[in-house]
């Protein structure tokens, strides 16, 4: 009973703060999907990345925040819908409603069928940017989470060199925690310039923060 007690107080407070959270707020103004969009955008903003007629790929890409915001960024007016100066193809593993002007593919890149639409989708051509949003269902095990965590960023990485320019940059969500330090090498061999980032969208407590891999090596 302690434990469902315990469990009550944290769902209502996560509920409290995410009903107050300004970025959820902001999203239902603003048309977004997700509060994630913001975090997208910061890291936009400060390194000057997604630019009009790019080719940018989203990796775990559900329900669709981070696709809305590059939508927005490769629009000539800044629009949600209308003239797009870019190719958008987004995947995951789970369905994602339609977003005008995005290319949707649902499951697992590194199998043949998805792998096939994928190219089918790039037309020949390789991405300008690639950004990952993808998490792994967290256990509680710090030892298999880190692991889960570990391999999603290898995947990011692998798809980035097999699908991104060699000048291009790669946006992944990663976690402070016992993988930390191999994710960032992982970066580092793969990339020229490595750059971590901590959007103020990201609330305090999470764990989470960025990596931005600049330049295939």
């Amino acid at each position: 009973m302690k434990t469902k007690t315990s469990s009550k107080k944290v769902n209502k407070a996560w509920l409290h703060d995410h009903i107050n959270d300004p970025y959820v707020k902001l999203a239902s103004r603003e048309g977004y999907r997700a509060r994630a969009a913001y975090k997208l955008k910061e890291i936009d903003e400060a390194l000057g990345l997604i630019k009009p007629g790019y080719l940018v790929v989203d990796l775990g890409s559900t329900p669709g925040a981070w696709s809305q915001y590059v939508r927005r960024c490769l629009s000539p007016s800044g629009a949600a819908v209308g003239d797009l100066d870019g190719t958008i193809i987004a995947l995951d593993l789970l369905p994602m409603d339609p977003i005008e002007g995005v290319t949707f593919i649902q499951g697992d890149f590194r199998e043949a069928e998805i792998l096939t639409q994928l190219e089918a989708s790039l037309q020949g051509r390789q991405a300008d940017v690639v950004v990952s949003d993808m998490a792994p269902n967290l256990s509680g095990i710090s030892s298999v989470d880190a692991a889960r965590v570990e391999l999603l960023v290898e995947l990011a990485i692998e798809f980035a060199q097999n699908h991104m320019k060699p000048q291009g940059a790669l946006v992944a969500k990663v976690f402070h925690g016992p993988s930390y330090n191999d994710v960032v090498q992982h970066f580092k061999a793969a990339f020229q310039v490595v750059k971590p980032f901590k959007p103020k969208a990201s609330r305090d407590r999470s764990s989470e923060t960025f990596l931005i891999g600049l330049g295939l090596k």
